[in-house]
């Protein structure tokens, strides 16, 4: 009882200690805010993520050293993603909750500047090397660094209910974390042997792999999403150091606090919301389905998984086809594909299976949109929140989801 008590004071403290974090955090975006509202007219360097061709004028995607927008463009001006500008924008009439989840501006001026040369540069590179179709391009560095992608592949992406695959996440980090890992197995092992056998070899791959994993994070400018994977993998290896139970809501809640606590503004991100709530889900398989076959258990999860989630994707993104149903083969397969990618872009072989990706991208479907109505979500998520308390409720969260996706696809 007073150890129980013990952890709960130590929870209770821990949970005090982020929210200060997160106020420190939130004051200091603040002061940031201030100081861009402080100039009517704000100029500021920024690099173009994405751009949107719009009847009358383009609109970019710009990301500062700050803060994220959207801002218009003539036509007639020629721009290419991921070049650095110097912009002059109007910063009247923007709320902070705007400044936190990206805002649109309008162009007063702006002027190309020359980008310095980066490490992640000379990856886009390699990877474009490897390619001529620009779609093709697009993709694997949106698979491998998680770049901004186009309206058309995000479009193809959505009507094949691989969204999530494309996104970096949990999934890619779990990839590769394995590879990294026994990539360095054999060679670390070598040297272990020879000249520290002392140290815990496991122990040390593990530090080395988390350390690479980091500048990976870094490389991709900290992905929401693949933030949260980070830290909850962090968390996972100190639980287990510390004979603690992993699969716990009590861990995503914390990771959840601890990304929210150091990026406020994540909270404005869908992606790292979706991440969330998928792990939420996969915990929730767990919970119940955690005595099936095995071999049984991988077919069932993913297809639990791709059910339990349309409520929520179909919210936010309407677009339905009955070509989603491939996504649970796509997922299963995942793992395979990316690893060989990988592999095939360094050692520059990747271009011999364009032709099957190119087919792929442009098969063209029947899409039809089928919205999620708000009411509907809202019960859903109760009775997702509340099945982790009672069985009978998550059964009925399992005849909602059915529901649904009859509603949806029939």
């Amino acid at each position: 009882m007073i150890i129980k008590i013990q952890n709960y004071n130590k929870k209770l403290a821990l949970i005090f200690f982020l929210i200060f974090i997160f106020l420190i955090n939130l004051s200091i975006e603040y002061n940031k805010y201030l100081d861009f509202i402080d100039e009517e007219v704000y100029e500021v360097k920024a690099e173009v993520l994405n751009i949107y061709e719009k009847p009358k004028n383009n609109i970019l995607r710009l990301k500062t050293q700050n803060f994220d927008f959207f801002a218009n463009i003539d036509k007639s001006e020629e721009v290419r993603k991921s070049e650095m500008l110097n912009i002059a924008i109007i910063s009247l009439n923007i709320s902070f909750y705007d400044y936190l989840k990206g805002f649109y501006a309008t162009t007063i001026y702006f002027d190309k500047i020359e980008k310095t040369p980066k490490f992640i540069d000379k990856i886009i590179e390699k990877i474009n090397s490897n390619h001529e179709d620009e779609m093709i391009k697009e993709l694997f560095q949106t698979l491998f660094l998680g770049t901004t992608i186009s309206k058309e592949l995000r479009d193809i992406c959505t009507n094949y209910g691989i969204s999530h695959v494309i996104a970096l996440s949990g999934f890619h980090l779990a990839v590769l974390s394995f590879t990294i890992y026994w990539v360095l197995y054999f060679p670390y092992s070598f040297f272990h042997q020879k000249y520290f056998s002392y140290r815990n070899k496991k122990y040390d791959l593990i530090l080395i792999s988390l350390v690479i994993l980091f500048y990976y994070l870094i490389l991709t400018d900290i992905i929401p999403s693949l933030l949260r994977a980070f830290v909850m993998l962090i968390l996972t290896i100190y639980f287990l150091r510390s004979n603690i139970k992993i699969v716990s809501y009590t861990n995503l809640f914390f990771t959840f606090l601890i990304v929210i606590a150091l990026f406020p503004k994540f909270l404005f991100s869908l992606g790292f919301w979706f991440s969330i709530i998928a792990v939420f889900y996969i915990f929730l398989f767990i919970q119940y389905f955690k005595n099936l076959n095995k071999y049984f258990q991988i077919i069932f999860f993913n297809v639990w998984m791709f059910l339990v989630f349309s409520p929520i994707v179909h919210f936010y993104f309407p677009q339905t086809t009955y070509e989603q149903f491939l996504s649970i083969i796509i997922n299963i397969l995942f793992a395979i594909f990316y690893v060989f990618e990988i592999v095939a872009h360094i050692f520059g072989f990747a271009i011999y299976f364009d032709g099957f990706i190119k087919d792929f991208l442009s098969y063209k479907m029947n899409v039809f949109n089928v919205e999620t109505p708000f009411y509907f979500l809202l019960i859903y998520m109760i009775f997702s929140l509340a099945s982790v308390f009672n069985k009978k409720v998550f059964w009925i969260l399992n005849i909602l989801m059915i529901i649904f996706n009859l509603y949806l696809y029939i």
